[in-house]
């Protein structure tokens, strides 16, 4: 799985003009599920995320994760990340598992984040949004289940 991880002061996601999801403090995960990518995969992206020291602590060091830091999760899929850009102009996406897998996947990402005791909104799998974020530092971080 891939995921790219912005630390947000809030974020949002609405559909057809309506917000869906919506957080404070924490952070925003946009998600895709790759080709061959199973349940062991989404569940440690989701353990990886939520120890990941990227809050500041007391002396302004990035030292705490969402979870020290009692931040939320936005989870929203976003297939474009699969984008291949390595020939021609037009990005391919034949790297991203079909839809029916990467919707059961992005929703296991979620529910391990929830298991983890975070509190996780989440956006549509597969509809048109929109996201809004005031993004915290700034701090964004790449980063893929199989690295």
């Amino acid at each position: 799985m891939r995921a790219l991880l912005q630390r947000v002061s809030e974020a949002s996601v609405s559909v057809d003009g309506q917000i869906i999801g919506e957080i404070g403090p924490g952070l925003l995960i946009l998600v895709c599920a790759m080709q061959g990518d199973g349940d062991e995969a989404a569940t440690a992206l989701a353990t990886k995320i939520s120890k990941l020291r990227i809050f500041r602590d007391e002396a302004g060091k990035m030292n705490r994760s969402v979870t020290d830091a009692g931040g939320s999760v936005l989870v929203v899929s976003q297939f474009t990340l699969a984008a291949d850009t390595s020939r021609g102009n037009r990005p391919g996406f034949s790297t991203a598992a079909p839809p029916a897998e990467g919707e059961r996947l992005y929703l296991h990402f979620a529910e391990a984040l929830r298991d983890l005791g975070l509190p996780v909104e989440t956006g549509e799998f597969g509809a048109d949004m929109k996201v809004s974020l005031v993004n915290d530092g700034p701090v964004t971080i790449w980063m893929d289940s199989d690295a």
